[in-house]
């Protein structure tokens, strides 16, 4: 029921139907770390261990649709946590392509792992690695998800960007609020756009 009353706020807040579809699929209640099963979904920010935050589902919802993704992608999450997007991102690309997402804190990759493979996701990469210069192992990739708040963005990040692909992250613009914004990578050169306001923790 609850969940049912959450994929209908996300309808009437915009979010395409493809991305409430892989929402739908992804059990949340699996990823929320201590928190209560009830508060699974609701849309809110969750607190999870090690002070970091699980965004909420329209937070989620938001930036998955910013990606374009689709089946057969080659995807980079940076700020895996407790790997609830990146099970969004692959129900989204109907579990076919590669996604790699990079945790820094070695307890909330740990947690992060578990709970993906509890949930049936063992094809996603979940890597406790430092992820601010990007991931060049698999480098290029088709779509770059920074998931926390990034006041200087290094550029090896958009070197591992293939062309025409696109890299959404939330831009920190002071103390306590972030831009969501759009980079696509064009054979010219690099397209941003800005998407609103958004609250989140600094990436680290």
């Amino acid at each position: 029921m609850e969940k049912e009353k959450l994929l209908q706020t996300l309808s009437k807040q915009g979010i395409t139907e493809e991305t409430i579809q892989a929402i739908a699929k992804v059990p949340r209640e699996l990823f929320i770390g201590n928190n209560t099963p009830e508060t699974a979904y609701k849309n809110i920010a969750l607190p999870i261990d090690y002070d970091q935050t699980i965004s909420q589902p329209y937070t989620v919802a938001y930036m998955i649709d910013l990606l374009e993704l689709s089946p057969g992608k080659k995807v980079l999450e940076l700020g895996g946590g407790t790997g609830y997007s990146a099970a969004v991102m692959w129900e989204k690309m109907k579990r076919q392509g590669e996604l790699y997402s990079l945790e820094l804190i070695p307890g909330l990759q740990k947690t992060g792992k578990q709970n993906l493979a509890k949930a049936g996701y063992k094809e996603i990469h979940l890597i406790c690695k430092d992820g601010k210069k990007g991931y060049p192992e698999h480098a290029p990739y088709d779509r770059v998800v920074i998931a926390a708040a990034v006041s200087t963005l290094a550029k090896e990040i958009t070197e591992q960007l293939k062309e025409e692909g696109i890299l959404v992250f939330p831009q920190q613009t002071s103390q306590n609020a972030c831009i969501m914004t759009k980079i696509k990578k064009k054979k010219q050169g690099f397209e941003t756009s800005t998407h609103g306001y958004f609250a989140f923790v600094p990436f680290v």
